[in-house]
């Protein structure tokens, strides 16, 4: 499953610049030019990454930084910032504030995808792993291979999106709004209740009406993944 990633610049050669890279790099991309624009995506479809650039019109990277952290649903949201400030603090202020990393303008792209898989690393290591594994269920996100006990698995693409977004948040309890949310992103419009649908089909995909459901439906709330 491709992470999708917010790039936040209002330098136009360069926020292409930065578009090109991270698709090259596998990565979803969307954009936008100033901070009003960003925080009305994230709060409509959170991204898993955030790239932000301090100096923006209309709302400060700063300011659009310490609002993501003052909400309870994106404290975890990635974040690196872009600055042409270089002193350290400046450099402390970004971090104090809530940001992940802190790169400074001018930068190489090497060095930029370096801190970004860094970063993945440290806040969100399922993300850079290859395999995925549960109890006995193993995902390859190489391969798009899930078996079971050694049996392969047939999933649909959106089974294994929604099983991939479960195992990397073993235990955690979502709504059907997070999981459109996380899992379908930019799609077009979907009913909550279509998560209903994908689940029953993941359910009977992996338990195979006999093995342990490891989908726990929490009354009131949502799912969760994990026993």
């Amino acid at each position: 499953m491709k992470l999708k990633t917010l790039i936040v610049e209002d330098e136009s050669s360069l926020l292409e610049l930065l578009k090109f890279n991270f698709i090259k790099d596998g990565f979803k991309v969307d954009t936008a030019t100033d901070g009003e624009m960003a925080l009305e995506k994230i709060l409509n479809k959170a991204p898993d990454l955030l790239i932000l650039d301090w100096m923006l019109p209309k709302l400060s990277g700063i300011e659009l930084c310490r609002r993501i952290r003052k909400n309870k649903e994106l404290k975890n949201l990635p974040i690196i910032m872009l600055t042409a400030r270089g002193e350290e603090e400046d450099r402390l202020r970004g971090l104090e504030t809530g940001a992940d990393d802190y790169v400074t303008k001018p930068f190489s792209v090497n060095e930029l995808m370096a801190r970004v898989k860094a970063v993945l690393r440290r806040i969100r290591p399922m993300f850079t792993e290859e395999v995925l594994s549960y109890k006995g269920i193993v995902v390859d996100l190489v391969s798009h291979k899930v078996t079971r006990d050694s049996e392969t698995l047939h999933l649909g693409p959106t089974e294994f999106n929604l099983l991939v977004f479960f195992m990397e948040n073993i235990g955690r309890v979502f709504s059907r709004e997070q999981l459109l949310n996380h899992v379908w992103k930019d799609e077009a419009y979907v009913e909550p209740r279509t998560v209903d649908v994908h689940i029953r089909r993941l359910r009977k995909s992996i338990n195979n009406d006999v093995k342990e459901d490891f989908i726990r439906t929490v009354r009131s709330a949502g799912y969760c993944f994990g026993s």
